[in-house]
Formats: structure tokens, sequence, C-alpha cells
């Protein structure tokens, strides 16, 4: 079993800055995958951004409307996702989950949300203009 643990949301202004952690913990090392989705009210969850761990930091993958505002990275060591969230606006107000997934899908293939087998709680992140 795998923990996720994500943390740093918070309120900002729009144009400002976050960056949010999840913590894994338990068997981490058969993990392929992490990712951050995000899921505003009345809205279906929505990936943000993925990357290829196992072994070393590989490959990203962004959703295209987050590509350049958002990057996503992971410590090794600290079994530690980030995601560094810059230019936020207020359609970025949501709730953010980190996802892991433990199986492999192929090079260059993305688990859809379904394939990620661990969930965090989430954090909330919420922008005012």
């Amino acid at each position: 079993q795998v923990q996720l643990v994500e943390s740093g949301g918070g309120s900002v202004q729009a144009g400002g800055s976050l960056r949010l952690s999840c913590v894994a913990s338990g068997v981490t090392y058969g993990l392929y995958y992490m990712a951050w989705f995000r899921q505003a009210p009345g809205k279906e969850r929505e990936e943000v951004a993925s990357i290829y761990i196992y072994g070393a930091d590989g490959p990203t993958n962004y959703a295209d409307s987050m590509q350049g505002r958002f990057t996503i990275s992971h410590d090794g060591p600290k079994n530690t996702l980030y995601l560094q969230m810059n230019s936020l606006e207020p359609e970025d107000n949501a709730m953010y989950y980190c996802a892991a997934a433990n199986n492999y899908y192929g090079w260059g293939i993305w688990p859809r949300t379904h394939q990620y087998n661990y969930w965090g709680q989430g954090t909330q992140v919420t922008i005012s203009s």
C-alpha cells in the first residue's frame, strides 16, 4: 500500500504562485508514475501534470492549459512530488490531488485517471481576483 499526503494549498491573489507537495509513504519502490489532478466545484476531475518516476525521474506530461505555468517535479530520496504553479488565475481554483500508479503502460503512454491506484486527500487552492 502507498499513502499520499498533499500540502501547500492556500489562498493567493491572481498572478501569484504556490508550490504543492505530496509525500508518498509505504511501498513506493514499485511506483511508475505520479501525477497531479484537480477538481473544481461542479466539474469533473482533470489531470494537471504527470511524471514518470520509476528508477529515475523521466518524462513529464502536461495538460495544454497548464503548459508553461505549472511545473511538476519529483525528489526520489524524499519520495516527494511537487507542483510549482505560477501566474495563477481564478480558473485554477480547485481541490488538487496527488495520485500514483504502480503499473507500466509503455514508453510515451500515460495512465488514464482510473489507472492511478493511489490518491491523496487533496489540498485546496483558492485564487482571488
